[in-house]
């Protein structure tokens, strides 16, 4: 009788030892179950970002500035830019927005829904509702920009439209450029001008 007294104790005490020892290796194997799965996804996720990143070879708001033969300072930004895989040398810009600082003191802001730049020819097609906002009083939009960055000259192979100091204004082609003699800019509004002149209230 003492003897299965002895046994039942013995059970007993080994039992209490075994449950919670067997209730731990449960839960470190779950542990162990997650903490496999979810790096594994997480690796899979950042490798395909990678490579997604190696392949476009793009650029998060880059920014360019140079100046023109003329001493006009240019500084060109925009959100993204992603290079063309056959040629280098080409670019394509989203969200642009460009400022010219002229000598004469004159500054002109440009926005665009993007832009098609060679860097080796030292031009750009900006696109997309492009809007032209001068110092001096000018804003106008159009479709498509062309411009240089050697040198100060732009203009656009469709209409404008906008408003100016004499008034609104719609025409066939815009030409902005230099003087070759002063340096000057020229902003030229040619092929069909439409003027709606405002007379300007002067004061004694």
């Amino acid at each position: 009788m003492a003897r299965r007294t002895n046994l039942r104790s013995k059970l007993v005490a080994w039992m209490k030892i075994l449950l919670p020892l067997a209730a731990l290796g449960l839960l470190s194997t779950l542990f162990l179950l997650s903490r496999t799965i979810d790096p594994t996804k997480s690796i899979a996720v950042s490798q395909i970002d990678i490579e997604k990143r190696a392949q476009e070879q793009g650029a998060s708001n880059p920014t360019f500035a140079g100046v023109t033969d003329s001493g006009d300072q240019v500084v060109v930004r925009a959100q993204s830019a992603v290079p063309n895989k056959e040629d280098m040398s080409l670019m394509h810009a989203s969200d642009v927005d460009a400022t010219l600082a002229l000598k004469s003191g004159a500054v002109i802001d440009i926005t665009a829904q993007g832009a098609d730049v060679d860097s080796d020819a030292f031009k750009a097609q900006l696109n997309g509702n492009v809007r032209v906002v001068t110092s001096n009083g000018y804003d106008f939009g159009t479709d498509v920009l062309n411009s240089r960055f050697d040198i100060l000259y732009a203009d656009t192979p469709g209409p404008v439209s906008g408003t100016g100091p004499p008034g609104d204004l719609d025409a066939g082609r815009m030409v902005l450029t230099s003087d070759e003699q002063t340096g000057d800019a020229h902003l030229l509004f040619t092929d069909g001008v439409k003027l709606i002149y405002h007379p300007q209230n002067s004061e004694d």
